[in-house]
């Protein structure tokens, strides 16, 4: 079971950098593109928008959010951008062995946190 979820996890890791290319590859269809960037920015963000010392929540973004996003950009794809996507994601894995960081995520999903929080306090001050 565990080399299972290990499995899984890899193919999330290399599936987040295939995204990754795959938002710059010409080939891309717009909507495919902006799912994306909505994917990888997340998933690569330092942060969460549903912090994970929630409890239940926390962790649900990590096990449905990103799968759902990397899946549904992985289906508007065309084949074979995926395929090449994949040629290059597996490169850049074994060069760097590491996971690239989306700072600019981590600064949507604190705007995303300011926002909401500036519509609570207004929705108590009325």
């Amino acid at each position: 079971m565990f080399a299972t979820i290990r499995k899984w996890a890899r193919r999330i890791k290399s599936d987040i950098i295939v995204l990754w290319f795959a938002r710059k590859h010409p080939d891309t269809p717009f909507m495919a593109k902006a799912v994306c960037v909505i994917a990888v920015a997340y998933a690569l963000s330092p942060i969460d928008l549903i912090p994970d010392f929630i409890p239940v929540l926390g962790y649900l973004d990590d096990v449905l959010l990103v799968p759902g996003l990397i899946w549904l950009a992985l289906r508007l794809l065309p084949p074979q951008v995926v395929q090449q996507c994949r040629v290059q994601a597996e490169e850049w894995i074994s060069k760097y062995a590491r996971r690239p960081r989306s700072y600019i995520g981590g600064a949507l999903i604190i705007l995303v946190w300011c926002l909401l929080a500036y519509l609570c306090w207004r929705w108590l001050m009325q």
